[in-house]
């Protein structure tokens, strides 16, 4: 899998598609994610770290997808993220497991019979812009941040990094918060819930 550089805009939403626009960028597809987060009834959260539980859940993640030409793409999976991370904070190594299901009810039942519970949800809007060689994905989270997500692509040597796609970045001069690249949505998010 490839890793993400992630990180929050200093700008609405409108103001950096305008920005990304005016830069060459253009929409390849916008979604609508709508992840539910499960994690073992047993877990004591008051005893882990945030990012601890985390790497426990199962999401069950309701997508649609909206491409050029009106063509609409909806699909439900489960998904289970494990992530390593550096002393600093930094993501070094990530990892995910899907599987597409049909039913999503029937999905929450079978997650519920193996002894897991929810825990939090998060919608997200998104847009995928490109030029032609970077791909960046715009992330409006409801009642929470807007951030832009770009992964590294092995395919590609000018953005097979993570130095490499935080350069790229900084050369677009685009309004964003440099002093985290690796703004983690779930942890903020699982934090207000833990409140």
């Amino acid at each position: 899998m490839s890793n993400e550089i992630t990180v929050k805009l200093k700008c609405n939403i409108t103001e950096i598609e305008q920005i990304l626009k005016d830069k060459n960028f253009t929409i390849t597809k916008n979604y609508l994610l709508d992840d539910t987060y499960y994690i073992p009834q047993n877990i004591d959260v008051n005893a882990l770290s945030v990012r601890e539980i985390l790497n426990k859940a199962i999401l069950l993640r309701n997508i649609e997808e909206h491409f050029e030409g009106m063509q609409i793409k909806k699909y439900i999976k489960l998904t289970c993220k494990k992530k390593k991370f550096a002393e600093n904070g930094d993501i070094i190594y990530q990892s995910k497991s899907e599987c597409e299901v049909t039913e999503i009810e029937e999905a929450k039942n079978f997650i519920e019979s193996i002894g897991y519970k929810k825990i939090m949800n998060i919608k997200e809007n998104g847009t995928i812009f490109t030029n032609g060689e970077l791909e960046i994905n715009l992330k409006d989270i409801i009642n929470g941040d807007q951030l832009i997500e770009v992964e590294t692509n092995k395919n590609n040597k000018k953005f097979d990094t993570i130095d490499k796609l935080k350069e790229e970045i900084d050369k677009l001069k685009i309004p964003i918060d440099t002093s985290d690249y690796f703004v983690k949505k779930a942890e903020i998010e699982l934090e207000k819930v833990l409140k």
